[in-house]
């Protein structure tokens, strides 16, 4: 048995290594894909991107992992079963689940590499790259003036150039309209020519400017328009060096604990403390907000007409006891029955602008613990994940018995897919609160780990279930009863003609 042992896990761990690297690929190229709006023209370093890709890697090896684990489940099993190797196990009486079981070991140390993975390496590098992507998102792009529009890309400028010549860097016709002063187009220079560069420490850019002018219009300080003479200043020059600061085109790093709130920069155990945490300031304030608001509202509200009565009488009436508010109502002139209805309207409507504020607020509150809560059992369903993809992958390759990586990865994106869908969904349900974390959490395994359960069950059994020569021959089957029946209704209506 040992070798049988050592057979299988040979045959799985190299396709789950390829797998997993290849899998991770299509995340990483997934990410520059999304980003590559906000990356691209940044004159990032390569040391830079380096960085960045790799801390957002390891942030994707708890998704990889399970779907590496199913698409090697499946390539090794249908391997197997293609090249009649389970065939063989099973005539010498290996059951199926037997064959599984140093597997089953395996993906059971896996996914607890998976979870301590996610729950110490994984919060690090989530910061990481969330804290690098942000001062990548700050950067201001570099300089790339383009000829025939206009570029913003400067703070306070606005350049147009006409020309540039890419080998010479000389640029042609410009037009630079100065707006440091905030007062729209009141200050441009025209250069027939000129030349860019940043200065030798890059703190700079300094624009080198030939044969041209400078207009600006001059500030007044006369109040009525109707006397504005508008003077400007007209100068021309044959050389002028203009320097602009180039602050904030470096790339500022941030401390890593910018994001250090963030549910998803902790873990198990601060995950834990934070949502007692937030449960306990929660209730705290639901029950103070429900005690002041009945001492304020709701007792001012049950003691009104009594007291309206009692001013009106000029006598004291007892608060302490119970009283008919209809007959005091009716007690009262005509007008003041008018300012109680008009009181207690307000009353109402307070009461009820004051509820649904304090609503938002606690949906607000249940928001944030609900977050949390998310992030504390996705670090458990996203290694136990591994497990139930192995469950659907591996009697699944027994059964359908094709290898390679064509029908196996569609098979292996398709259960991914629904996963994915799943989880997601349910996630969106968990953070408004209709439904429960550990029902929405869970959805997606307590749905696919039955069909893991069954399909082992169709695997151990020799079934056919996902056989397609079965299928075919069913529906061939199913057409020769058609035609047989069609010919026999034919000539049926042939004799009776």
């Amino acid at each position: 048995m040992k070798k049988v042992d050592s057979f299988v896990l040979k045959s799985f761990i190299g396709p789950l290594v390829f797998t997993f690297f290849i899998v991770l690929i299509i995340l990483i190229l997934q990410f520059l894909w999304m980003y590559v709006d906000e990356l691209a023209g940044k004159g990032l370093e390569f040391k830079v991107l380096a960085e960045l890709l790799y801390h957002f890697s390891l942030t994707f090896v708890p998704m990889a992992l399970p779907l590496a684990i199913l698409l090697a489940s499946l390539m090794t099993f249908g391997n197997m079963g293609e090249f009649s190797e389970l065939t063989a196990l099973k005539s010498s009486g290996v059951s199926l689940q037997r064959i599984m079981r140093p597997l089953m070991v395996l993906i059971g140390m896996l996914a607890v590499v998976s979870f301590v993975f996610a729950n110490n390496v994984l919060p690090y590098s989530t910061a990481k790259a969330r804290t690098l992507l942000w001062d990548i998102r700050r950067k201001k792009p570099d300089i790339n003036i383009q000829a025939g529009t206009f570029y913003n890309g400067v703070p306070g400028f606005s350049i147009k150039i006409t020309e540039k010549d890419p080998e010479s860097g000389c640029l042609h016709d410009l037009i630079i309209y100065d707006h440091r002063e905030g007062r729209g187009n009141t200050s441009v220079t025209i250069a027939d020519s000129g030349y860019m560069k940043t200065s030798a420490d890059e703190s700079g850019l300094i624009m080198t400017l030939y044969n041209g002018y400078s207009y600006s219009e001059i500030s007044e300080r006369t109040p009525n328009p109707a006397y504005r003479k508008f003077p400007s200043r007209r100068a021309y020059f044959k050389e002028q060096t203009i320097v602009i600061s180039l602050s904030g085109f470096d790339l500022e790093r941030s401390q890593d604990g910018m994001f250090k709130s963030n549910a998803a920069m902790k873990n198990i155990s601060e995950l834990t403390f934070y949502i007692d945490s937030l449960k306990t300031r929660y209730n705290e304030r639901v029950s103070f907000q429900f005690k002041e608001y009945n001492e304020t509202k709701i007792y001012s509200e049950r003691y009104f007409v009594r007291n309206e009565a009692d001013s009106s009488a000029g006598t004291a009436l007892p608060t302490d006891k119970p009283f008919d508010v209809r007959k005091l109502y009716d007690s009262l002139p005509v007008t003041e029955q008018r300012m109680v209805v008009v009181k207690a309207i307000e009353n109402l409507k307070d009461a009820n602008a004051y509820i649904s504020q304090k609503n938002e607020a606690h949906h607000f509150e249940k928001k944030a613990i609900r977050r949390y809560e998310v992030e504390w059992n996705k670090k458990i369903t996203m290694s136990f994940s591994c497990i139930v993809f192995f469950l659907i992958g591996a009697p699944l390759g027994a059964i359908i018995r094709k290898g390679g990586l064509g029908t196996p990865a569609v098979i292996s994106i398709f259960f991914f897919v629904v996963y994915y869908v799943i989880s997601l969904s349910a996630q969106k349900l968990v953070e408004e609160n209709v439904i429960g974390t550990l029902a929405g959490m869970w959805a997606s395994s307590y749905i696919l780990l039955p069909i893991g359960i069954f399909l082992t069950y169709k695997a151990t059994t020799d079934s056919v279930v996902m056989n397609v020569d079965t299928y075919i021959t069913l529906i061939k089957k199913v057409v020769d009863k058609i035609m047989s029946f069609l010919r026999a209704g034919k000539k049926h209506w042939r004799r009776s003609e």
